[in-house]
């Protein structure tokens, strides 16, 4: 594997956002009895805020139920690096997670997220980022 001269570029928060968007996978990150855990999901970006699909059990819908009317601090990653010539993107957006609860807007977002397993994921929760860093890995000029 070689790769050319490559340099780092800090994104700022409205192009980490629009790259988020552009891709329909990502993790989410949150804690489960104390420790980290995190699970692949599917998302969309709406507003700034990132929507995504879960089921009724899932851990992380419980902890958005618990959690108040503050909801739960995760971090959501996403990113698109090809390995072999060492570019790429990497963001991650940490804020607070809330079950969506208006019928209609739970309704426009299970229809427009299709999820990436056969799960029936009735639950929708939405991320308000309060931190979003991102780097893009580009070559050197």
């Amino acid at each position: 594997m070689s790769a050319g001269a490559r340099r780092t570029l800090r994104l700022d928060t409205a192009e980490a956002l629009r790259l988020v968007a552009s891709v329909p996978l990502g993790r989410i990150v949150f804690t489960r009895r104390a420790l980290p855990t995190v699970r692949p999901v599917n998302h969309l970006v709406d507003g700034g805020d990132i929507i995504v699909r879960t089921h009724h059990d899932a851990a992380l819908a419980l902890m958005a139920r618990v959690g108040g009317t503050d909801g739960v601090v995760v971090a959501y990653e996403t990113d698109v690096i090809d390995v072999e010539a060492g570019l790429g993107w990497s963001v991650v957006v940490t804020g607070f997670c809330r079950l969506v609860t208006d019928p209609a807007e739970v309704a426009r977002y299970r229809a427009a997220i299709r999820p990436w397993t056969d799960r029936h994921l009735d639950q929708v929760v939405r991320i308000r980022p309060d931190l979003v860093t991102g780097v893009r890995q580009v070559a050197a000029e």
